[in-house]
């Protein structure tokens, strides 16, 4: 896209176009207090186009390539695999220029293709019907207690405390806006308690599987929770990890979420994410974002339509389930060619790959001269390490060896300030492992 600035004279021309007087009005609604002063950002002089892009390059030059760490960062993103006929399909002109499909008679192919995902997505969870995905996992996690609310006429929700906290901040601030009560149970060892504080009062009993710290939950124990409060039960659950476990829906799931990234897109700079969300049947008709449906035309032969849309500009709006107005098709698409590329028998090795991966490096790890913080439980891809050192100052030194060692837990939680939070996927080596196993021995002496 060329660099072309507006001038004074575009500027008059298009605020007399939309009757506003000034740009000051244009923003009006903005409170004085949050808006910046003309010239108060002390930014440098304006450059030409042929000098901004030199400008910008000099600044990637000062990043870090992720291909030169050894990444063993997670906490919602994964670095798996990702097989090379997802990049080399969807830079295909007919998907990556592809808009929201609504004439089915010209999106045969992209329509299918949404079919296709939501079928798989289904089947992975072991729920009944999925949509065309969702932003991201946060939102689908909150769009499903928004669901909820609404089937059981509830208002309030009981979230795990091992729920991510970015998750449980995106749904805090669905719920305000809703008028939902956040209820929040503990989990001070790694894992949900506290059902019997449970009430009759909830609409939705919402979980992470695993769990924010790598940890498996016991679905059977919320399905129970849900049962005696006549409740739904949310879990929002890690779609690599089915194909090892067994899948939500078989524990009578209501609603399954989750975040669909680790199939088939990189983790780039913290997107872009792909958003899953299954339901029951019996909820279809709340169920946000939309729909595509197989069906078959006058002669017999299949064809794929937009079957349901309950957004906010499709139909009345106090009807409507959601104000989510698209969906992330290009990325969805994405985890589709992944699954498909992979298989059933593929997806398990990914997974197996991660579990004999983990549980080398906790083994390594520990003996490095760190232990694992929730050991009852059993993890993933995924576990807290506990240091005898602040997890930050660790996790400075080992970026100067490029080991991205993981994520820092004292800025959620102070009694996890020693500790790091670390994923091990199956893309893994051993030889990354015993590094980083070496250096952090070295470190924490």
């Amino acid at each position: 896209m060329p660099y072309i600035p507006h001038t004074d004279a575009d500027r008059r021309e298009m605020l007399a176009t939309i009757g506003a007087p000034s740009i000051d009005h244009l923003f009006r609604e903005i409170p004085a207090g949050l808006r910046v002063a003309p010239g108060s950002l002390d930014l440098p002089p304006a450059l030409d186009e042929a000098r901004l892009i030199d400008h910008l390059a000099d600044l990637a030059r000062s990043n870090r390539h992720m291909g030169v760490l050894d990444c063993f960062l997670g906490a919602g993103i994964y670095d798996r695999y990702t097989p090379a006929l997802v990049g080399a399909l969807i830079s295909r002109g007919e998907f990556l220029t592809a808009y929201t499909p609504y004439q089915p008679e010209l999106s045969q192919g992209f329509l299918q293709t949404i079919y296709e995902f939501q079928s798989m997505i289904a089947e992975l969870y072991g729920m009944d019907v999925a949509n065309a995905s969702m932003y991201d996992g946060a939102t689908a996690l909150a769009e499903a207690a928004i669901l909820a609310s609404g089937v059981k006429g509830r208002h309030k929700i009981y979230a795990s405390a091992a729920i991510h906290p970015h998750y449980r901040q995106v749904l805090e601030t669905y719920c305000w806006a809703m008028d939902l009560q956040v209820e929040t149970l503990p989990a001070p060892d790694g894992v949900t308690e506290g059902w019997s504080g449970v009430g009759e009062d909830a609409a939705a009993i919402l979980v992470q599987h695993p769990n924010f710290y790598g940890v498996l939950e016991d679905l059977a124990a919320v399905r129970s929770a849900a049962d005696r409060a006549g409740s739904l039960m949310v879990v929002s659950a890690d779609p690599v990890a089915m194909a090892l476990v067994k899948p939500p829906g078989e524990y009578g799931a209501d609603i399954v979420v989750g975040e669909g990234q680790p199939i088939g897109v990189p983790m780039g700079l913290g997107g872009p994410l792909v958003g899953l969300f299954t339901c029951r049947q019996e909820h279809v008709r709340r169920i946000p974002g939309r729909i595509v449906g197989r069906t078959s035309d006058h002669d017999g032969n299949p064809g794929y339509v937009m079957t349901l849309r309950t957004r906010e500009q499709d139909i009345r709006r106090e009807k409507a389930t959601s104000n989510i107005c698209t969906n992330e098709a290009l990325m969805a698409l994405a985890t589709t060619i992944a699954l498909c590329a992979l298989g059933k028998n593929g997806l398990r090795q990914v997974a197996e790959g991660s579990v004999r991966n983990t549980q080398y490096a906790i083994k390594a790890l520990a003996e490095a001269g760190g232990k694992l913080r929730f050991p009852g439980g059993k993890v993933f891809c995924e576990f807290v390490l506990e240091l005898p050192k602040d997890a930050e100052a660790v996790r400075d030194r080992l970026l100067e060896r490029d080991i991205l060692a993981g994520l820092p837990l004292g800025a959620y939680d102070a009694r996890l300030a020693n500790c790091l939070l670390v994923a091990v996927t199956e893309v893994r080596t051993k030889a990354q492992i015993d590094h980083y196993a070496a250096a952090l021995k070295e470190v924490l002496a």
